[in-house]
Formats: structure tokens, C-alpha cells, sequence
């Protein structure tokens, strides 16, 4: 599966329960190289998950999108929030409310901030980066 954008790589997620209302679909992708996040379900706007990628949706690894992604709940909420970040002023209370979710989730958010590295993400990482650290 790959990116209807820049036609990078996908990694599909299935979204927390608590968190799913700041996700397109249940079941997400993250795009490897812009960032951008896309229903996972076969929708119109969507993505369709190839049952072939060697991770299942249920057991994403964010590795593959940068390696300061961490694992499980909280490496799901980050994904969100990049997916968010292209426009941040329309979307910072679902940042936000991302962000929480996953400092109580276990990470710190600050040092995922500063190791991701993405130079062909979909917006500006280091203004992104620097308005997120305001806000929080």
C-alpha cells in the first residue's frame, strides 16, 4: 500500500478507542516519508490495507516511519498528531488532546519532537516542532 500523496510507503494502524475521534477511520495509515495519515478501510478518501504487508494493523511497526516513533497507544496518538500537523491551527485541540493521550501512554513527547527526523514531511517539521512546544 502506498501514498496517494508522494507514493511513500504506508503504515496502517488500528486507532485506540479512546483517541478515535481525532483519527479518519479505525483502522489509519501513516504515510513513511509526508506525514500525512489516511482511513485505513478502503473508503472514499481512504486507503486499502494490503492483507500482504509482513505487520498487521493490530501490531504496527512505526519503525518504519522514523525510529522515535515509539510502540503501542502512544506511538498511535503520535501518529495522529503528525497526521494534524500540515494544519495546525484548525486541528490543535485533536493535537492536543493527542498529545495527552500519549504522554499517559508512556511517552515523552518532547524527545519524540526532537529525534523525529522527516525532511519530506507535508509541512514545516522545525516550525511544527517549535509551535508544539509552545503550546505544550
Amino acid at each position: 500500500m502506498s501514498c496517494p500523496r508522494c507514493d511513500a510507503d504506508l503504515v496502517a494502524f488500528v486507532v485506540p478507542p479512546a483517541i478515535r475521534e481525532h483519527a479518519p477511520a479505525a483502522t489509519t495509515a501513516i504515510c513513511t516519508r509526508c506525514l500525512r495519515t489516511f482511513a485505513a478501510d478502503g473508503s472514499d478518501g481512504g486507503v486499502e490495507v494490503d492483507g500482504s504487508d509482513s505487520a498487521s494493523p493490530a501490531d504496527p511497526d512505526f519503525s518504519a516511519v522514523d525510529s522515535a516513533f515509539p510502540d503501542g497507544e502512544a506511538g498511535a496518538a503520535l501518529a495522529l498528531v503528525c497526521g494534524k500537523l500540515e494544519s495546525f491551527a484548525l486541528n490543535r485541540a485533536s493535537i492536543e488532546a493527542l498529545v495527552d493521550h500519549a504522554e499517559r501512554s508512556g511517552a515523552d513527547v518532547f524527545a519524540f519532537l526532537q529525534r523525529l527526523d522527516a525532511a519530506d514531511a507535508a509541512f514545516d517539521l522545525d516550525r511544527r516542532r517549535a509551535a508544539l512546544l509552545d503550546v505544550l
